[in-house]
């Protein structure tokens, strides 16, 4: 498994795995409710893979998983009160990161989240944040193992899902 910098020339693969992403996990009880070119949004994933912000992981020529790691963040962690206290630039946010069900229990979201947390390290972050909606226990379980503490549960609108209480997660970078 190799995790890549997704380019622009990409745009059109990445949107295509996020269409079989969400394919393949519509109806299992822990599916993250997103829906196609809605969440992800067409426009965000292109603004992603000009920008540099998404990875993939691939495995002989297959994507699977991906994910996008920037500084944006949903309105509501403005007022979220964080144990680290950090400007805007200073935090990683983890986006849209999906496993392909054909790789679940394989390792591969930890091999995600480990590169996002090496990522923010050599970049100077200072600490990494994300939002799981909030029941996602498999979400839960993959953060919760790598020490991330879950600061705040709030309701958030998203496209997918409107309105729905997501768990913020904070990691602080040593």
């Amino acid at each position: 498994m190799e995790i890549i910098k997704a380019g622009p020339e990409e745009y059109k693969i990445i949107r295509a795995f996020y269409h079989s992403l969400i394919d393949a996990l519509e109806g299992l009880e822990y599916s993250p409710a997103w829906k196609k070119d809605i969440y992800p949004a067409p426009e965000d994933l292109k603004e992603a893979v000009e920008q540099g912000w998404l990875y993939y992981a691939e495995d002989n020529g297959r994507i699977m998983a991906s994910m996008v790691l920037n500084h944006k963040c949903n309105e509501a962690y403005k007022y979220i009160v964080w144990n680290v206290n950090a400007d805007p630039e200073e935090i990683l946010v983890i986006h849209m990161l999906g496993v392909h069900r054909d790789f679940t229990c394989q390792g591969v979201g930890k091999n995600m989240v480990r590169f996002a947390l090496d990522h923010a390290k050599k970049t100077g972050m200072k600490a990494v944040r994300l939002d799981v909606w909030k029941g996602n226990l498999p979400a839960e379980k993959l953060y919760e193992g790598f020490g991330f503490k879950c600061v705040a549960i709030t309701p958030m609108f998203y496209e997918d899902t409107g309105w729905s209480d997501f768990e913020l997660y904070e990691y602080q970078i040593a």
